[in-house]
C-alpha cells in the first residue's frame, strides 16, 4: 500500500510540472530553463551556445525599438529556371515563407543603433538556410546604394550558411559580384561597413558580401568558412585541425577581428560605429 501511494504521488507531481519549461541545449547538451535562455536573448546560461534566431529577432535586439524602417519589402523570387530536385523550387520558397513570415531570406531597411543612422540588413537561417538567390542579392546592394544616398554606415547580419542558392543557377552566382562591386563603390565613399557573422555563414555569402567589412565580428562558436570540412578534406587529402572552421579558430588566424557575445553586439556595435564613423571633410 505504501509503495503504491509513492507511485501515485510521484505521478501525480510529474503531470503538475507545466510543459515547455525546459529545452535541450544542442551545446553542453543539458536542460535548461527555457525562460532564462530566452532572457539571455537565446544564449545557453550553462555553455554560452548561441542558438539560431530569426531575422526580425536580429532587427528587435540590435536596432532601437521603433525606429526600423523596413525597405524593399515587396521583392519576392520567381523560379527562372523552373527548377525541380526532390522538391520543386516555387514549393521550397512556399514552405520557407510559411515557416518564417519573411517573403525572402533577408531584411534591408533604414534604423538606429543606440540613436545612430544606420541601413541595416540580416540574413535568416531559417528560410532555405539563408541561401543568396537573386533577391537576396538585390535587396543588399539596394540596401548598400540606400547607405551611400544617405551617407549612413552599412551594418549586415549574416546568417547564410546556404550559401549561393543553386535553384537559381547563375542568377545566384552573379549576385557575389553584384554585392561586391556595390560595396567597393561603399568603401570609395569613406562609410563603414559592419558585418556580423553568425552560425552559419558559409558558401557565396562569405566568399562575397559577408567578407567584406571595414570589421569583421563574429558570434561565438559561429560555423564560417567557404565549403563544408568534408569537401576540403576530400580535396586536400589531409586532415583537418579540430574546430577549424569556428569563429574561435578564424579570430586567432586572423580572419575576423572580434567574438562578441550576442546580448553585448548592439553596444558593441554602436561603439565602433563611434570609432569609425566617416570625419567631415575640413577643406570643404
Amino acid at each position: 500500500m505504501v509503495w503504491k501511494r509513492i507511485k501515485k504521488f510521484a505521478f501525480s507531481r510529474k503531470k503538475s510540472v507545466p510543459e515547455g519549461l525546459w529545452m535541450r541545449c544542442p551545446g553542453c547538451e543539458k536542460m535548461v530553463y527555457k525562460k532564462m535562455v530566452e532572457e539571455g536573448q537565446m544564449v545557453c546560461p550553462e555553455c554560452n551556445f548561441h542558438f539560431e534566431i530569426g531575422a526580425r529577432e536580429r532587427v528587435s535586439l540590435i536596432v532601437d525599438e521603433g525606429k526600423f524602417e523596413e525597405l524593399f519589402s515587396d521583392l519576392e523570387s520567381v523560379d527562372p529556371l523552373h527548377f525541380s530536385g526532390k522538391k520543386a523550387y516555387k514549393d521550397r520558397l512556399s514552405v520557407a515563407q510559411e515557416v518564417t513570415g519573411l517573403k525572402e531570406a533577408c531584411i534591408i531597411g533604414r534604423g538606429e543603433i543606440e540613436g545612430k543612422p544606420v541601413v541595416f540588413g540580416v540574413t535568416d537561417s531559417k528560410f532555405m538556410r539563408g541561401s543568396m538567390g537573386s533577391v537576396v542579392g538585390e535587396k543588399i546592394t539596394r540596401g548598400i546604394e540606400t547607405a551611400v544616398q544617405d551617407d549612413r554606415p552599412f551594418v549586415f547580419v549574416s546568417g547564410s550558411g546556404g550559401g549561393a542558392r543553386m535553384d537559381e543557377g547563375m542568377f545566384s552566382l552573379i549576385q557575389m559580384a553584384k554585392t561586391s562591386a556595390a560595396l567597393a563603390r561603399l568603401h570609395e565613399t569613406g562609410l563603414v561597413y559592419i558585418t556580423v557573422l553568425t552560425h552559419p555563414t558559409m558558401g557565396g555569402a562569405m566568399a562575397s558580401f559577408a567578407a567584406l567589412g571595414d570589421l569583421l565580428i563574429a558570434e561565438p562558436g559561429a560555423h564560417i568558412g567557404f565549403a563544408g570540412p568534408r569537401v576540403i578534406k576530400e580535396t586536400v587529402g589531409k586532415d583537418l585541425p579540430a574546430g577549424f572552421q569556428k569563429s574561435e579558430f578564424l579570430l586567432e588566424h586572423g580572419l575576423i577581428d572580434m567574438i562578441v557575445n550576442r546580448p553585448e553586439l548592439k553596444a558593441t556595435i554602436a561603439r565602433l560605429l563611434d570609432y569609425l564613423q566617416k570625419q567631415p571633410d575640413e577643406s570643404a
